[in-house]
């Protein structure tokens, strides 16, 4: 009998090159996953009513997170400009366009229903910022940094959740996965959640497969022993906060736009 972790989210938990209290993680791709790993589960009203979720990791920690659509709508966006307008971006292309846009000019709501399985993304995206007096986006550099931004904003959102039911003080944000190798957005998270931001390894669940597998044949013998080889041999990537009054000003916006939709 071997026993597994049993889902890609655990192996790339298991990947996050650092260990103890403090730090949080955020499984980043078409979907995220944000949370902090703990001994027991968190069983309470306020986890209940702010949708987290007690699951089982090896060795007997418990991963306690949030789901969140992660850059869904940034990849159903890029379908349809694919099939309308035979238009292909690379995402250094996308990360060169979203800097170039204007920072919080439109911002949505990601978890928003509306945004689940549109006919259009582009279309569900205008509608939103029509219902809540904002611009609509006229171009895909707008599109993208609207995704982008409002993405990192509820980030914030979960991480002060997360924050207010956590056993500690989480001091450091840990992105594993795809997500984690998007400069941008990396950099975007940091602004908004305020606290340093870790990047890497961006192929986590399969790093984190290979090492438990390496657990089972004696070559590491603990979790922890397994996330120091890690760090030791992937590179990381560091993203500090800038620009926190402009992000702050921004957040309080993006929860009034919540509210009102």
């Amino acid at each position: 009998v071997v026993a597994v972790a049993g889902h890609d989210t655990s192996w790339a938990v298991d990947a996050v090159p650092a260990e103890g209290e403090g730090l949080a993680y955020l499984s980043s791709g078409t979907w995220s996953l944000m949370g902090i790993e703990v001994k027991d589960p968190i069983i309470t009203e306020d986890s209940f009513s702010m949708n987290f979720t007690n699951e089982g990791g090896v060795e007997g920690t418990t991963r306690f997170l949030k789901n969140i659509t992660g850059m869904w709508l940034l990849e159903q966006c890029r379908k349809e400009w694919k099939k309308k307008q035979n238009v292909s971006y690379s995402y250094p292309v996308i990360e060169q366009l979203g800097t170039s846009a204007d920072a919080f000019r439109s911002l949505v709501d990601p978890d928003d229903p509306c945004f689940a399985n549109p006919p259009s993304m582009t279309q569900a995206i205008e509608d939103y910022c029509k219902k809540t007096g904002q611009p609509v986006p006229v171009n895909h550099a707008q599109f993208i940094r609207c995704i982008y931004d409002s993405l990192a904003l509820k980030y914030k959102c979960v991480l002060n959740n997360l924050q207010n039911v956590a056993p500690f003080k989480i001091e450091k944000l840990h992105i594993i996965g795809g997500g984690a190798v998007n400069k941008l957005m990396s950099q975007l998270t940091a602004n908004a959640v305020g606290i340093p931001v870790v990047c890497g390894p961006g192929e986590a669940t399969a790093i984190g497969n290979v090492m438990m597998q390496a657990k089972a044949v004696g070559v590491v013998n603990s979790l922890p022993e397994m996330r120091q080889l890690i760090a030791k041999s992937i590179q990381t990537n560091i993203y500090l906060p800038e620009d926190q009054t402009a992000w702050e000003l921004a957040y309080r916006r993006y929860c009034q736009i919540i509210e009102q939709k």
